[in-house]
């Protein structure tokens, strides 16, 4: 078995060649990676569904836009929380109800109350779904050039703009990747 190196709080970006629409345009924050997988959230594709209609405790915490987002088509029915909590807290200074990831970026515990969050999150967001990849089967769209893996930032987690992400993340790249940033959405109709 060949080690995985983690990059776990990293950004997958999709490339303009990435055939699945699950992810044309996708960023994915990767919130576990191993051996044993991955598991991420894409960070840019709202639903026209409000917090509050399945997560009302929740709704007053989310950030703007407060709508439930579709972080994969794997277990729609299901919800994760991802937040940024300022200064990335961590071991006895951690809030209850919120797990680090990633710097400041961390899992919330969704069944805890959301009081117990409150005074600490800089930014939450709500996922249904997720995007999970078997032992290898990230390496291997890695090795067929499927995705880019960029450095994530805390506010990537809550852009108040999530249909810009895509390009915003590519932009700020110091490489050649910030021209990719420039690929118009239909290429035909250069």
């Amino acid at each position: 078995m060949t080690e995985v190196s983690s990059l776990t709080g990293r950004l997958l970006v999709a490339t303009p060649a990435l055939a699945d629409p699950n992810f044309d345009r996708a960023v994915v924050l990767l919130l576990d990676h191993d051996e044993e997988g991955s598991l991420g959230v894409v960070l840019n594709r709202p639903t026209p569904v409000d917090v509050g209609d399945i997560l009302s405790g929740w709704a007053d915490l989310a950030g703007e836009p407060g709508v439930v987002f579709q972080g994969g088509p794997v277990s729609l029915d299901s919800a994760l929380g991802v937040a940024v909590i300022p200064g990335g807290a961590s071991g006895e200074r951690a809030p209850l109800g919120w797990r680090r990831v990633h710097g400041a970026i961390g899992l919330v515990d969704l069944e805890a109350p959301p009081e117990l969050l409150a005074s600490a999150l800089g930014s939450l967001r709500i996922f249904a779904g997720y995007a999970g990849w078997g032992p290898g089967q990230l390496e291997d769209e890695l090795g067929e050039g499927a995705w880019y893996v960029v450095e994530s930032e805390p506010g990537d987690v809550s852009s108040p703009a999530p249909e810009r992400l895509w390009r915003e993340v590519l932009r700020r790249q110091r490489s050649d990747l910030a021209m990719v940033a420039t690929y118009p959405d239909d290429p035909s109709l250069n």
